[in-house]
């Protein structure tokens, strides 16, 4: 499948394609379980059917949304995420199948490619140019990348936008915008329309390449001669063609699948390290983790590409939002926490929250900052996963919503995570977050000032009934 070819190389842009493309998935996944009826009551397997029906929904993801590319290939990164919430057996093909969406995506033929360059560079360029690739590089979600030596010599990487992925991608928001309704069955205290016009918002910003190139300068310039990171600097861009230096490594899904422990500890820790630095640094948040977007160059630095998704950050609301949640989970209790929820307005005005179901659900997702080195594994990922995602009545998170603002964040933080635990990470997670959240710092410095022991986590011992702190007691920040 990595060389496959979808007509001309351009994505179906036609709004009537791409929305009958898109609903029958969920059409063609309701009939396979309808299927799966009968053959159970034919008495084939349980489990063979089921896993029959993973396999086929897997295939036909991979299909429609390898075939659509732009916004519909951005979801297909983003649910590698959530088939962490199904059992391993039944999550591989999902995993097989978007692994294939990322790396083997249809490609542009090379008169569709000389035809964009054209379009966008003038009829003279190939000017620019000492060599031109016309054969795919590397693949992205509304674009592929091409090899070549610029004007001056310097090897470079070839960015070009697929002809029609604008329209595209606002056809696939529209039909987002349609289905997201649907998210209500899962958390009905959420406001849905708010969080997916900031997901439209974010995704949007990603077809503008001017910003992309603003964005990679400015990383550059953050980094330039960094120890750790290596980010390519920007030659040129001319309309929807960014030129940038070539990076030459070894991708990190390759660590990902056959790296040995050492390097998998190392990178991971460096993949959180660029996340939690970039808006110290560069004053953008990194949004697009994959491991598509990294390299690991012959000096073990790590190289990161493809700056479209990039928020300013921090935005003004966030500093206390950490604060907030960070004192009430470690030195407070449920006063403090429902406050930190209101406030900050991640739960809809006059709705009922059960804080003390909702203390519990949080009190695992304190364990990486309640020792020096901690492990991040797929394992405890795909069960923090399973406790926010749970639809059953009683899950608390039902209760909750995210404020529109918090989005950028929220894709950031919860992307480096499945990455780094793909990685099966241990080392010290705890210092990363203290040396770069100065919110997390001054909560953690008060937390080991009263024992620093997991005993005294301060929502913990509020649910034991052993406290809880009085609020004027607590950091605000």
């Amino acid at each position: 499948m990595s060389n496959r070819r979808f007509g001309d190389g351009y994505p179906p842009a036609r709004k009537l394609i791409r929305d009958a493309k898109l609903v029958s998935l969920p059409v063609a996944y309701a009939g396979r379980q309808a299927a799966g009826v009968g053959k159970r009551a034919l008495g084939r397997p349980g489990a063979g059917v089921n896993l029959d029906i993973q396999v086929r929904t897997a295939q036909h993801i991979f299909q429609v949304l390898g075939e659509l590319k732009g916004c519909a290939t951005k979801l297909g990164q983003l649910l590698s995420i959530y088939e962490l919430v199904l059992p391993p057996k039944f999550a591989e093909p999902y995993r097989m199948a978007l692994t294939q969406l990322q790396d083997s995506t249809p490609i542009m033929l090379p008169q569709t490619v000389e035809t964009a360059m054209a379009a966008h560079m003038g009829s003279n360029w190939r000017w620019y140019f000492r060599e031109f690739d016309t054969r795919r590089a590397a693949g992205a979600s509304i674009g592929q990348v091409h090899r070549g030596v610029w004007h001056d010599g310097t090897e470079v990487a070839i960015k070009v936008m697929y002809p029609g992925a604008r329209a595209a991608v606002h056809a696939d928001l529209d039909q987002l915008r349609r289905m997201s309704v649907l998210g209500t069955v899962f958390v009905p205290g959420a406001d849905v329309k708010a969080v997916t016009e900031a997901i439209c918002d974010c995704i949007s910003e990603e077809l503008d390449y001017e910003a992309e190139a603003e964005n990679q300068r400015v990383f550059a310039d953050a980094y330039a001669d960094d120890a750790d990171f290596v980010v390519p600097r920007v030659l040129a861009r001319h309309g929807d063609v960014i030129i940038s230096e070539w990076l030459t490594g070894t991708p990190l899904s390759r660590i990902i699948a056959s790296g040995a422990p050492e390097e998998r500890n190392r990178l991971g820790l460096l993949l959180l390290r660029f996340v939690l630095s970039s808006w110290n640094r560069a004053g953008l948040l990194y949004c697009d983790v994959h491991p598509g977007n990294f390299r690991v160059l012959p000096d073990g630095r790590l190289g990161v590409v493809d700056f479209g998704a990039c928020a300013p950050w921090p935005a003004p609301e966030f500093p206390g939002v950490v604060s907030g949640y960070f004192e009430a989970l470690f030195n407070g209790g449920r006063t403090e926490l429902e406050a930190a929820i209101r406030d900050h307005g991640f739960a809809e005005p006059g709705r009922t929250i059960d804080v003390d179901a909702v203390a519990e659900a949080f009190v695992p997702l304190c364990d990486p900052f309640l020792h020096n080195t901690f492990r991040l594994s797929t394992d405890w990922f795909r069960q923090q996963i399973r406790r926010a995602m749970d639809p059953r009545l009683s899950n608390a998170n039902r209760d909750l919503t995210m404020p529109p603002y918090f989005t950028p964040f929220a894709r950031a933080f919860l992307t480096v995570i499945g990455v780094v635990c793909q990685l099966d990470t241990e080392g010290p997670i705890r210092a990363e977050f203290v040396r770069w959240v100065p919110e997390i710092a001054a909560a953690l410095e008060s937390f080991d000032r009263r024992g620093g022991k997991p005993a005294d986590l301060g929502i913990a011992r509020t649910l034991r009934g052993t406290g809880p702190r009085p609020l004027s007691a607590v950091h605000t920040g």
